[in-house]
């Protein structure tokens, strides 16, 4: 009997290693999210994406409309997706009995095949009209999902842009604007009792393009890892190695001095263009890469901020889009072009391309500012842009300036049909069938020095199921050895 026990015990072992080696690369890679725009007359299709994201791993999305093509495309694809309300649609939702017509018609015809997981109402509001409409939309959204039993399943809240922030620096004193501190607070009292997220979009190359003299480029591009390099808080005594995660933590304390402890920050929406004019200061190919290559890093890594452990990133954007508004950079955030092949390689080894090759952990691009940061900068001290740019950022894409961070226009539509939300029962995509255009198989590595997490594309389901007989054949083997024990 005791001999039955140790075979058992080992058995449970194997088991654990097994699931835990097997399956935990999986959920690695699922704590990157990707923003999927629409503002492109070149776009694949959806059912082209979803193929598109599942050979990479990604399994977080957000698109920023309620596309019924899309909500349709993404059933049984285990792709969890966050949705968005137009800001057009604001004051209408404020009406219970329209709240309860949107979700109904919107949301609920695709669930549970779609995995919506959270709902965006409006985007990056400034307008006073639209924010006095935030939090009354957000209730009553929030109150048709719960009469329609869907509550339990869904989060609702708002993204913001980081002009909402009026101190930053230090992080620990941050504030929010005064002109906004009381819808802040109602929102963060809606979040609060919802226990739903707040989020913030936060573009880091916005800042230094703004004040390059004071902020060092390595600083912004995830450079300083391992370093002592970086901003020490005077008050909390909390060390930042880049600026994304001191911007985060600067909302964190944000929210704190409102008095709400409770609340966590997650990043909608950060990125690097790839290409820019000639006055986009750091706007290139290489920089994009480094940013986003090593944000991917930190995201395979599960790491959050100094102040908060864990931390949810959706990279904008997933495609090039030819249809956005203002300076070059707005229509190169993307990863990929819009007929899915890469514009750069953060890791993805899989992919390639002859006009930009990938970067690899013993040949990787160097960082590529117009102008050199001031080589006095005394990095204990606090840049004086540290989380603000030059100027407050614009939800508005139709008259985006160079230092407003990319956004989607959800005022304007897309000029394709695929993109119309008037329709809500489109034709089904097959699921079975493959895209029309060749996508490449991807397999995909990500090199972080010390450590290295791998996956592989279309192979995880062989992985896995090769995983299962192996517990089943152990399992075998116990049961053969304890029954005949005696």
């Amino acid at each position: 009997m005791a001999k039955c026990t140790r075979i058992n015990a080992a058995f449970l072992l194997l088991c654990w290693l097994i699931c835990f080696s097997g399956f935990g690369f999986v959920q690695r890679v699922s704590a990157l999210g990707i923003n999927y725009g629409q503002l492109g007359d070149n776009l694949l299709q959806p059912q082209q994406v979803v193929s598109l994201l599942r050979f990479n791993n990604i399994t977080k999305a957000r698109i920023f409309d309620t596309n019924p093509q899309i909500l349709t495309a993404f059933a049984n694809s285990d792709i969890q997706l966050i949705v968005t309300v137009e800001n057009t649609m604001l004051s209408q939702l404020s009406n219970p009995q329209a709240a309860i017509q949107w979700v109904t018609t919107r949301i609920k015809p695709y669930l549970p095949a779609t995995k919506i997981t959270d709902i965006m109402i409006g985007n990056e509001l400034d307008a006073a009209d639209l924010l006095a409409s935030l939090v009354p939309a957000m209730s009553s959204v929030q109150k048709a999902l719960s009469q329609l039993g869907l509550d339990s399943h869904i989060k609702v809240s708002s993204p913001f842009s980081y002009g909402v922030m009026g101190e930053s620096y230090p992080p620990s004193a941050a504030s929010f604007k005064s002109d906004v501190s009381d819808i802040m607070s109602q929102v963060l009292q809606f979040l609060s009792s919802t226990k739903s997220p707040f989020w913030i979009n936060a573009y880091p190359y916005f800042a230094y393009k703004g004040n390059s003299k004071e902020i060092p480029l390595d600083y912004v591009l995830f450079s300083n890892d391992g370093s002592s390099a970086g901003v020490t808080d005077p008050s909390s005594n909390l060390h930042y190695d880049n600026l994304l995660y001191a911007q985060v933590d600067a909302v964190i304390y944000a929210t704190k001095a409102l008095g709400f402890d409770d609340i966590e920050v997650k990043v909608g929406e950060t990125g690097w263009p790839s290409k820019g004019d000639d006055d986009e200061l750091g706007a290139s190919l290489e920089n994009a890469a480094i940013y986003n290559g090593n944000l991917l890093k930190r995201q395979l890594a599960n790491e959050g901020t100094p102040l908060q452990p864990t931390l949810d990133v959706y990279v904008f954007a997933l495609f090039n889009e030819n249809k956005k508004h203002g300076p070059t950079s707005e229509r190169n955030f993307g990863l990929f072009q819009p007929d899915g092949t890469v514009v750069y390689n953060v890791g993805l080894t899989g992919y390639s391309s002859a006009k930009n090759p990938a970067p690899n952990s013993t040949d990787a691009p160097t960082p590529t500012p117009s102008e050199p940061p001031s080589s006095d900068t005394n990095l204990t001290d606090p840049p004086t842009a540290t989380q603000t740019p030059s100027e407050p950022p614009s939800s508005d894409t139709d008259s985006i300036e160079p230092s407003s961070p990319p956004t989607p226009t959800l005022s304007e539509p897309p000029t394709s049909d695929a993109n119309s939300t008037n329709a809500l029962s489109p034709p089904t995509p097959s699921l079975s069938e493959p895209p029309t255009s060749s996508l490449p198989e991807i397999p995909m590595t990500y090199s972080s020095g010390v450590k290295t997490a791998t996956t592989m594309g279309r192979w995880t389901k062989w992985i896995i199921i090769f995983s299962v007989l192996i517990i089943i054949f152990l399992g075998a083997i116990v049961w053969y050895c304890c029954s005949h024990s005696n």
